[in-house]
């Protein structure tokens, strides 16, 4: 089988969860036996144009674009698409809404089975304006109108496709990247004044729908005594938002912006943390969260309805987005009840390991693939989802 992988921005992956997930699936899919080519990024390569190199077997070919907010991503997805359209793939595989624009491309164009794997409702993130939001959602129903199969990470996705065109969608979820070894001596988390198990941690991009602010702002409100906050993660396009933030902390030593961290410093710090937040008013099914559950690490977490999937059942605390008074609730009550979230950490590692694995994943994407070679007409299309479309178009 021979796939191409359109939109994510290149490998190995330095932030953004397309990109791990990526990293994680299509190595795993080339292992047995198929060829996989992922159309990349420059600017997020470092490498020339039409350059290609290969991550894990999977070969990544580095595309034109620009560096200019939202543009790149839309370049590069039309360049992947039309490429797509002038070889011979048996499966075209766009993730996230904005690429999946031009999945008309490779349906008309050649007998190659498009795919969608949606991540979130990218439209709906603050960082967008009012262009490249119709942009996105435009691309959303080019992905309900064209694409053969769509795979959704969360039931709250699955529901918004039903409800919305009647579409049907596959139900495949996310899952954590394995941690490595990190430094039994703590001595990152030491150089930058912390004690184990008494400080939480956010990780995660900077951006205004993750709800930093938030945090930081009960945080603030409690003033835990002996403890701190740390927020890990990149910049997104948000820099003024993250100016912002930074002056509202500056004055207060038991706040740490620890920037974008990979490898063996993300994993010490994940590790030796008290509590992992995350406040989300939007989400998929977050990585970041599924890899702290993994490491046993409590979650408090906002009740949007993919955090409610994930620790719903005694495997977390939730308080009520967007609400800071819930929140330093939800806080106070985990630093005084320690066994009680500890139990929790511990139930929710059971269901990752149980429910959420990359093997399980990457047998039900081929699965997937496998099904549309064989299935003439593309997996969900129905009368009722034509006339969702008919009935959205004509409010637009």
């Amino acid at each position: 089988m021979k796939i191409a992988v359109i939109g994510a921005k290149g490998l190995p992956p330095k932030q953004g969860g397309i990109e791990h997930y990526c990293a994680e699936v299509y190595p795993r899919i080339v292992a047995q036996g198929h060829t996989v080519d992922l159309y990349a990024r420059s600017t997020y390569t470092d490498s020339a144009w039409l350059e290609s190199y290969d991550f894990q077997g999977v070969t990544v070919k580095s595309l034109p674009g620009l560096d200019f907010k939202g543009a790149d991503a839309f370049v590069t997805s039309a360049l992947g698409a039309i490429a797509s359209t002038l070889a011979r793939y048996d499966i075209v595989h766009f993730h996230a809404l904005g690429p999946s624009l031009f999945t008309f491309l490779p349906s008309i164009a050649n007998s190659a089975k498009v795919v969608v794997t949606c991540q979130g409702l990218d439209w709906q993130r603050a960082k967008w304006g009012s262009f490249s939001t119709r942009l996105i959602q435009t691309g959303e129903k080019a992905a309900v109108r064209f694409a053969d199969g769509i795979i959704v990470v969360s039931d709250a996705l699955k529901s918004y496709f039903a409800q919305t065109y009647g579409r049907d969608t596959v139900y495949i979820p996310n899952a954590p990247a394995s941690y490595g070894e990190s430094d039994p001596n703590f001595s990152y988390g030491k150089k930058l004044g912390l004690e184990r198990g008494r400080y939480m941690i956010f990780v995660g991009r900077i951006v205004p729908e993750k709800r930093p602010d938030l945090l930081i702002e009960a945080f603030s409100k409690l003033q835990p005594p002996g403890w701190k906050l740390v927020l890990a993660g990149g910049v997104s396009d948000t820099q003024s938002y993250t100016g912002q933030l930074l002056a509202q902390v500056a004055n207060n030593p038991n706040i740490i912006f620890a920037g974008e961290l990979r490898g063996t410093r993300l994993w010490e710090l994940v590790r030796g943390a008290g509590m992992f937040v995350l406040p989300s008013d939007l989400e998929g099914l977050p990585l970041a969260m599924l890899e702290a559950m993994q490491e046993a690490v409590p979650v408090v977490a906002s009740d949007i309805l993919p955090h409610q999937q994930l620790i719903n059942g005694g495997m977390g605390t939730l308080f009520t987005a967007g609400n800071v008074d819930s929140l330093v609730s939800s806080l106070d009550w985990a630093i005084h009840h320690p066994g009680q979230i500890a139990a929790m950490a511990k139930n929710a590692q059971k269901n990752v390991q149980v429910n959420y694995s990359w093997e399980h994943i990457t047998a039900e994407n081929l699965k997937l693939y496998n099904t549309l070679l064989n299935t003439p007409q593309p997996i969900g299309r129905s009368q009722a989802e034509e006339i969702s479309l008919a009935r959205v178009g004509s409010k637009k």
